[in-house]
């Protein structure tokens, strides 16, 4: 299929909703129009004023509203409507330093605390010890220290900002860094200071910039203050807080001096913080999302093969060496993992010496109940384990570099360009706040160093390689504009912008109905055979595995306890746990005759921390006896390539019947 590239429209800059909002707002509008027109009639003044701000005129002194002097004058007959709107400049632009010198300064400290663990800690203690200053007697010493220089009070008073503001941004941004979007970023081997700035900034904008608005309204109050008390510029510089001490003197003399001070005052405060309550009004903060928290660890890995995928025997073999843990050291050029261990730090295990191999062109299925560690096992491929989580041993080769030891800059080379990652709910890995198109070409122009107009027409092709009928109106649509179905192709369409080797894929087809999965497994298929890539697909549906693997390991409770070639493993399973899972499988039981109710497995998988050195399905295995207590390790297969990890193997190969007989309500069979 081919598509005219010079149809397709421009892809568009996010689209910025805060000016819309303005706009349909009566309250924001006037607040706005007040506030430019007071800056704007303060630097013109001298071109429409009749009086001068320092012009006296002593015949006329404390007089009320006339028409010489439309808001009255002072006690030295000075016109009060010129001292004014000559002050509203000064105070207006004076305030703004305040919130430009707190957002500048919190903003990119709370990115790097949010992005990473360890400054989280250094970065709370620091806010808590600025929280705790008295801000007032800091702002009175610094005047004393540097005199009523507006300017550098104004920084002192941002910089003393910092506490607070940053424990408004923090929690946005945590939260934000753990969507899916911008671990995918990661994943494409986005810098993490680029992928929050690129990802996480922008939907933080709203509460930026409505905390600015509501700072630069407290700093004209502070600046208020100050001249009220005599700390501002001296007289006879007209101040708003001057002015209010002015007519405090003469309050009983003449009241109306305070009014027409007082009230610009009021007003300009009011509609700071009326605007900010409109753009308060809409949250630029995405839908919940609930994801994995990850963290870049020296773990990934994926490799390619000289020779063709085509299964062989010495791949057969290689396979089985992988899963009995001895792995010659990048052996053909796959995927290497070799007695893998990963746990929590000062905690338990959870991945136990696991080993793998994945060769070019072959496809790896990784499968098993939730809580098997498969997840786990795959994001320490990518580098992006949990804070909290480590690898404590092993190895994981690529192209001969073994990645578990290797520096954030060799995994940022690696990550995209080599090895790629589809998720398993793609809505979630796409930024709500940019077009697909724009998310695609900036994908594409980093990983494969082109202009502009190329990666437009790049990201088209890559959108018609995935089999999306109508390229150029999904390239200008958002993430929610879009169907699951498609949303999925437009995961793989990013994955694959950077020419990746390796395919790791989470459960790309959990989330879809069965005619989109259908399509998803026939597009991965055409992909290994025009590409010649390595996938690793991690998934719990067998039915899945026999389609698309030519490999599986199974996994429980962190370790690999068979594995070997799909028809082997799946056709003349050799552990009780595989059994199980093909038992309950709803694609195969048709298969059995006389079956009305599927099989189940009893129990639960056992939670790290409470396994037994022994086998870890014992407890849930109807062939269990004594003699499973003991440390198993994985032995190779009797028929076939792999390995798998039971003493009682031999015994239970001709009882697979067993598994195949449903537990009905109440453990009858």
């Amino acid at each position: 299929m081919t598509v005219d590239t010079t149809s397709i429209l421009r892809i568009r800059k996010p689209q910025r909703r805060l000016g819309g909002r303005v706009l349909r707002s009566p309250a924001a509008m006037l607040s706005l129009v007040w506030l430019v027109g007071l800056v704007l009639a303060s630097l013109t003044s001298p071109l429409w004023l009749r009086y001068g701000p320092l012009e006296q005129d002593l015949s006329a002194v404390l007089q009320g509203p006339s028409w010489a002097h439309l808001l009255g004058t002072d006690e030295l007959g000075r016109d009060l409507l010129s001292r004014i709107v000559t002050a509203a400049a000064p105070t207006l632009l004076i305030a703004v330093i305040t919130p430009i010198v707190a957002v500048l300064v919190t903003v990119p400290i709370t990115l790097w605390a949010a992005r990473y663990a360890r400054a989280e800690g250094f970065v709370n203690r620091l806010s808590e010890i600025v929280l705790s200053l008295p801000g007032t007697v800091i702002i009175l010493a610094f005047i004393a220290a540097v005199g009523t220089n507006m300017p550098l009070v104004m920084i002192a008073f941002g910089l003393l900002l910092f506490g607070a503001l940053y424990r408004v941004f923090f929690g946005q941004a945590k939260s934000l860094h753990q969507q899916l979007y911008v671990e995918a970023a990661a994943v494409d081997g986005v810098k993490p200071m680029t992928a929050s700035m690129c990802h996480v900034l922008p939907n933080m904008s709203t509460t930026v910039i409505v905390q600015f608005v509501l700072l630069f309204g407290a700093a004209i109050g502070l600046q208020a203050g100050l001249a009220f008390i005599g700390l501002g510029p001296q007289p006879p510089e007209p101040t708003w807080g001057g002015m209010v001490q002015t007519a405090s003197k003469f309050i009983f003399q003449q009241p109306w001096m305070m009014i027409p001070t007082g009230g610009v005052l009021a007003l300009t405060i009011i509609a700071a913080n009326s605007l900010a309550d409109v753009l308060a009004g809409g949250s630029a903060m995405p839908p919940s999302l609930v994801s994995l928290k990850r963290r870049k660890t020296p773990a990934d890995a994926a490799a390619t093969a000289p020779e063709s995928g085509t299964p062989s025997a010495s791949t057969g073999r290689a396979q089985a060496a992988a899963s009995a843990g001895d792995v010659p050291a990048d052996a053909d050029g796959a995927l290497v993992v070799q007695d893998l261990v990963i746990g929590v730090d000062d905690g338990p295990e959870l991945v136990s010496g696991v080993s793998l191999r994945v060769g070019r062109g072959r496809v790896l299925g990784l499968v098993g109940e939730s809580g098997c560690g498969k997840s786990v096992t795959s994001y320490a491929m990518l580098g992006l384990l949990a804070p909290g989580l480590s690898v404590r041993s092993g190895r994981i080769l690529w192209n001969g570099t073994d990645l578990v030891r290797a520096d954030e800059k060799t995994l940022q080379r690696v990550r995209g360009h080599e090895i790629a990652f589809i998720s398993q709910e793609p809505t979630r890995a796409l930024d709500p706040m940019f077009t697909v198109g724009w998310q695609l070409a900036a994908s594409v122009k980093r990983l494969r160093g082109v202009g502009g107009r190329e990666a437009r027409r790049i990201a088209l092709q890559l959108l018609t390689d995935v089999g999306i009928v109508d390229p150029p109106r999904v390239l200008t649509s958002y993430p929610h504009q879009i169907s699951g179905g498609m949303a999925q192709r437009v995961a793989i369409a990013l994955a694959l912008s950077g020419r990746p080797k390796l395919l790791i894929a989470d459960e790309p087809t959990t989330a879809l109905d069965v005619t989109v999965q259908a399509e998803i497994l026939g597009l991965l298929r055409g992909l290994i055979a025009e590409r010649d890539m390595s996938i690793i697909l991690v998934t719990h549906d067998l039915g899945v595995v026999a389609d698309l693997c030519d490999d599986v390991s199974v996994m429980y409770a962190g370790q690999i306890v068979e594995s070997g070639a799909v028809r082997d493993v799946l056709v003349r399973p050799e552990h009780p746990y595989t059994m199980a899972l093909l038992a309950a499988d709803p694609h195969a039981i048709l298969d059995f005759e006389g079956t009305t109710r599927l099989a189940s497995i009893p129990g639960q998988v056992p939670l790290p921390g409470s396994w037994t050195s022994g086998c870890r399905f014992a407890q849930r295995c109807r062939f269990a006896s004594d003699e499973c207590t003991a440390a198993i390790p994985l032995q190779p297969r009797v028929q076939g390539d792999g390995g798998v990890r039971c003493i009682r193997r031999d015994d239970v190969r001709g009882r697979q019947e067993e598994w195949r007989r449903p537990v009905a309500v109440g453990g009858e069979r």
